[in-house]
């Protein structure tokens, strides 16, 4: 399915190295991706390159990061990105895949039963809600990947992470503005923005990640219900 060579040879740029195993389960996951995709609505990347670069190399590049141990969060996951490529890349993840799509999650079921993965959880739930339960403050890393803009992201991730643990959402070009764009939200939900990682993927598109750290836990206030947030951001 994915020209294995050509993807670690793009992820070796970052020093990246993928051993041959990790390498056939993400050509397994591409094929389960495209098999899957034409009944349930997963993705509208389905080439090989374009799922090495907008998928794989891109989750690779999140999971790579010294941030990405212990429990991670992938919220909003969709179709296992970046979490389920992240578990692969570092096995001893404690991964809970957040999505609220059933849909979804029985893929991700499926999945992550295909490819032998182990350690996982499946929350079908919403992050706002999720952080009503038995989630609130209990990840050490919180990640998200094209779900909201940064302040909304704020409030569904920061809630979800224990103080001391960061939250990474993985941008695009206009990072900067909306970094700027949440700090009030920030420092609302008990964060503070620590730096912002600025890349290049394989097809020359510009990745940001950015970066922020718990630093006291979140108000009892927040989250606040997703027509609220959605609608006010902080």
């Amino acid at each position: 399915m994915i020209d294995k060579e050509r993807l670690a040879l793009k992820c070796s740029t970052w020093n990246i190295r993928l051993t041959a195993g990790q390498l056939d389960l993400l050509d397994r996951y591409a094929e389960l991706l495209v098999d899957y995709n034409k009944k349930v609505n997963l993705t509208a990347i389905t080439t090989p390159e374009g799922i090495e670069d907008r998928h794989f190399a891109d989750s690779l590049l999140l999971a790579a990061q010294p941030e990405c141990a212990g429990r991670v969060v992938d919220v909003g996951t969709g179709a296992g990105f970046p979490g389920v490529v992240a578990k692969i890349y570092k096995p001893d993840l404690a991964l809970t895949l957040m999505e609220p799509t059933g849909k979804r999650v029985d893929f991700l079921r499926y999945l992550c039963a295909e490819l032998g993965l182990t350690g996982v959880e499946f929350a079908k739930e919403r992050a706002e809600e999720a952080a009503r339960k038995g989630w609130r403050e209990s990840g050490d890393l919180a990640v998200a990947r094209a779900v909201a803009a940064l302040p909304v992201l704020c409030e569904y991730c920061l809630p979800l992470v224990k103080p001391g643990g960061r939250f990474i959402a993985m941008k695009g070009p206009d990072a900067a503005a909306e970094c700027a764009a949440a700090a009030g939200a920030l420092r609302k939900l008990g964060g503070r923005l620590v730096e912002c990682r600025n890349f290049t993927l394989p097809d020359g598109s510009a990745r940001s990640l950015v970066i922020c750290e718990k630093t006291a836990p979140t108000p009892a206030a927040y989250p606040r219900n997703g027509g609220t947030i959605a609608k006010k951001p902080l």
